[in-house]
């Protein structure tokens, strides 16, 4: 007859007296129950996924007892340091220790931090109880030793095969199309001004001066052409995929079929923060920050528009320009023109990405004003990198929370001139896939690779 665990549902029923007596008998049935076929993976299954603590706690115990050679047991073992209960974690964290399970630094690590750091004289940490003790003497017996040296040397032959893994995976930078923007302060943010026609508003981006080192940022919006390979490769693959990114996404862009917004040279739009984060990814780079665009934009000068102070249509895919109408004056006729727009009209609402070079940035970057809205991977309400936990859930479920949402730079077609200067900032869900907004990468500069270490254009 199979064995099977007492139900949490009817422990949880129990009087005080009566659980801990149903718990000492459940403690010598483990002990002594002949070691059957499935045991052990009814056990494991039990570490993870029993109700009652104390019921896990003693599947460890037991796994580590009678199937300690076992490699599910082993794993389910390893899981259990990360129970949330203490004394499921700190069982598992005891009997990794008394195995000298190595399979189990990487989790215990996680907890403490390197041992070698830590065994050094006078090292400072901030332990807070019981389990930072017990991983401590758990990783001296897996590795052991207490020398800082060899547990420096034991780590990285530990996880050798780890960082091998992670440079095989690694992408070459895509920067033959880049340029490169030199390190050094610059001049960030919105100056003071009326509210005017349009009624934007600017001021949540401050002036002030921030410090960047050198990157490369792509020279245009990454391309329908562009985004065409990355597809390819990516189809049926989470490789380059962020960890909270929904199941089911494929990358697709939203308008991919539009003839609109789908020629080979336009800038790929219909594309949400996910879909641009896994480009980035595969590009070897990854989203800018808003600092690092708006300094790509501008320069160090601060100025208004990429090309200078003085707004001029000739250099940017606006709502001036995009729609065959006259450009709007004010917040009303913006409005007016905006909601005749169609499926079908206006009919050539973007240019190509490489378009329009007398309003190239300072280096060398074109349209950072306009023609589309470009994705950051920075939070707008906080203005730290974006760490989305939305896994599982639908839009509706997130759409009022603040780290739902990125800064989107740069204006669009349907902007007027106000909402397309270097320090405007927008806003979008992340999970959003709208007509109006692309995005463009950045990738790091080698540090044997000065060149972009100097004011002026691109090298």
């Amino acid at each position: 007859m199979q064995y099977s665990l007492p139900d949490a549902s009817v422990l949880a029923a129990l009087g005080p007296d009566a659980y801990a007596q149903r718990l000492e008998l459940l403690e010598k049935e483990l002990a002594g129950r002949p070691g059957q076929h499935g045991l052990a993976e009814l056990l494991a299954s039990a570490v993870t996924g029993h109700g009652d603590w104390n019921v896990r706690r003693l599947c460890v115990e037991a796994l580590a007892a009678r199937f300690g050679e076992d490699p599910e047991a082993r794993k389910a073992i390893c899981a259990a340091t990360h129970d949330d209960v203490d004394w499921v974690a700190f069982t598992a964290i005891k009997v990794i220790g008394a195995l000298k399970m190595p399979e189990a630094a990487k989790d215990l690590i996680r907890i403490s931090g390197w041992p070698s750091n830590f065994s050094r004289p006078g090292y400072s940490r901030k332990p807070v109880g019981c389990g930072a003790a017990f991983t401590k003497r758990a990783l001296w017996e897996i590795f052991d030793s207490r020398d800082p040296d060899r547990l420096r040397e034991l780590e990285d032959e530990l996880f050798a095969p780890l960082h091998r893994e992670v440079a095989a995976a690694r992408r070459e930078p895509q920067v033959a199309d880049a340029v490169p923007v030199p390190g050094g302060p610059f001049i960030a943010g919105a100056r003071k001004e009326t509210t005017g026609a349009f009624q934007m508003d600017d001021t949540d981006n401050p002036m002030r001066v921030v410090e960047l080192p050198p990157f490369y940022i792509d020279r245009c919006a990454v391309t329908n052409e562009r985004y065409a390979r990355f597809l390819d490769q990516a189809h049926g693959t989470r490789t380059w995929a962020h960890p909270d990114q929904p199941e089911d996404k494929d990358y697709t862009p939203a308008h991919w079929r539009d003839p609109r917004f789908n020629d080979p040279s336009f800038p790929v739009v219909g594309v949400d923060w996910y879909d641009a984060w896994a480009f980035a990814r595969w590009a070897g780079g990854r989203l800018p920050s808003e600092d690092q665009w708006e300094m790509a934009a501008r320069g160090k000068d601060g100025r208004r528009f990429p090309w200078g102070e003085e707004w001029d249509p000739g250099r940017a895919r606006g709502i001036g320009t995009a729609y065959p109408e006259p450009a709007p004056r004010n917040l009303e006729e913006l409005e007016q023109l905006l909601v005749r727009t169609s499926l079908t009209w206006p009919p050539e609402p973007v240019l190509p990405a490489d378009s329009l070079p007398g309003g190239a940035s300072p280096y060398g970057a074109l349209n950072m004003s306009g023609n589309v809205w470009e994705i950051t991977r920075t939070n707008f309400f906080t203005r730290e990198d974006m760490n989305p936990f939305f896994a599982g859930r639908k839009s509706a479920d997130f759409m009022n929370r603040p780290e739902a949402f990125h800064v989107l730079r740069g204006g669009t077609w349907t902007s007027p001139p106000v909402c397309m200067t270097t320090y405007y900032r927008g806003k979008d869900l992340l999970t959003d896939r709208h007509n109006e907004v692309g995005f463009r990468c950045v990738y790091d500069i080698p540090a044997q690779n000065t060149d972009a270490d100097h004011d002026g254009a691109a090298v």
